[in-house]
């Protein structure tokens, strides 16, 4: 497909939206965006990365391609879910270097301008949109994974600022961000859904420890992060205090619809590639190679249609309801068949190859790391719940800790 713009005799004859879409198409023929084709070229540091990403975001501020839908006093463009449609459809078959802030972007930033004061508006959002900083979101912990509420960590009021005692866990790309969302428990005699707050945190400070860990793809995106007495001014408290809960589900439920629904590379159609990669092997006319391959594109099909009416959800400036559980599921549906493909096209040759073959390499730690997209942003079993008990009307899982403080509810 051709990136050159036709050559236009009256571009003010065009309509405000087809302007929009040749302005992106002007911007992303001389900036940092490389075909997916061009991925395997591309090799760097997770550190070289964040950085490429926040070269790559200040141009698009640059050009008025940033905070598409964020209004333009808190440094958006202030335009319309439209134009952010458009382009989201001009830009998805580029690899945009812009993984290192698909948290910052696609969950932090929501966040402030859902529920951030006036000033915390001013203060960060204008920084996140630019890319200046980078965002973390620290909910998970060693005893508190699925069930988010029951975490430990606490923060106690001291003057003007919380201080923050505790420990995190699979926090990606906590190495190199700059802030982080936090969820703490700011009263332990509450239920453990009543006393919890959220915060924003400085993780450039010295007493927060981040220590990377190691995956089995290879790869080091998580981490641990533990809290020493870390500082949390007072003004940097997000809503309103022991409403925590209600914040982390509304951004886990940003969450999921940036990891089902959003522009990343989990909703990017594989069936063309793996339809290549089968005439390539020479077994496209196996009945069996084409019953999946044919699978694999109807549910990315479904998967547009799901996106289309988050879409329309977010035109009307909701939070996102279950529908995000539903994406979240479809993606990680759709990963696991895109591998199961994969290895059923490759034969033998997906279980070992030449070390040197770049391409091998790239579909081997996607094979692998499938499994985790089931967890990442609550796991295949708790989107299921959500499904069941806000969709379809099925009686909650019994409690038998419902109302009881939180300190006096058994922990191993």
């Amino acid at each position: 497909m051709s990136l050159e713009m036709e050559p236009s005799s009256d571009i003010s004859s065009t309509t405000p939206e087809e302007q929009f879409r040749q302005k992106i198409r002007s911007f992303r023929t001389s900036q940092y965006a490389h075909s997916a084709q061009d991925r395997e070229s591309i090799t760097e540091t997770e550190s070289e990365g964040a950085v490429r990403a926040k070269k790559f975001q200040k141009a698009l501020a640059k050009a008025g391609l940033a905070g598409i839908v964020y209004p333009k006093q808190f440094g958006g463009a202030g335009l319309s879910e439209i134009h952010q449609e458009i382009f989201n459809q001009e830009v998805a078959d580029w690899d945009l270097p812009n993984t290192p802030l698909s948290i910052s972007l696609g969950m932090c930033l929501p966040m402030l301008n859902k529920f951030g004061t006036s000033q915390q508006k001013v203060r960060f959002m204008p920084d996140l949109i630019k890319g200046n900083t980078i965002w973390c979101q620290l909910f998970s912990e060693p005893g508190a994974g699925s069930d988010v509420a029951s975490l430990a960590t606490r923060a106690t009021r001291d003057g003007n600022e919380w201080i923050l005692e505790g420990q995190k866990v699979w926090t990606s790309g906590a190495h190199y961000c700059d802030y982080g969302l936090v969820v703490a428990r700011t009263d332990p005699t509450q239920p453990k859904h009543q006393g919890l707050s959220m915060f924003i945190v400085n993780l450039r400070q010295t007493n927060i420890d981040i220590r990377r860990l190691r995956q089995i793809s290879g790869g080091s995106g998580f981490n641990e992060v533990f809290f020493n007495e870390a500082r949390i001014p007072v003004e940097y408290q997000i809503g309103e205090l022991g409403h925590g809960w209600n914040l982390a589900l509304a951004m886990l439920m940003f969450e999921r619809v940036s990891l089902g629904a959003g522009g990343g590379p989990l909703n990017v159609d594989r069936s063309p590639e793996l339809i290549r990669s089968a005439q390539e092997f020479k077994c496209n006319t196996d009945p069996l190679v084409r019953q999946q391959l044919a699978d694999l594109w109807l549910r990315e099909q479904i998967r547009k249609f799901i996106s289309a009416r988050i879409r329309t959800a977010a035109a009307a400036r909701n939070v996102p309801g279950p529908e995000g559980s539903l994406a979240k599921l479809n993606a990680s549906l759709l990963a696991r068949r895109v591998r199961d493909v994969s290895l059923t096209i490759a034969g033998a040759s997906s279980q070992a190859w030449d070390p040197k073959d770049a391409e091998a390499d790239r579909w081997s730690i996607s094979c692998i790391s499938a499994a985790g997209i089931s967890l990442a942003g609550g796991t295949d079993e708790v989107q299921r719940n959500i499904i069941g008990e806000r969709v379809l009307g099925l009686p909650k899982d019994p409690d038998p800790y419902k109302g009881i403080a939180w300190q006096n509810i058994p922990r191993s």
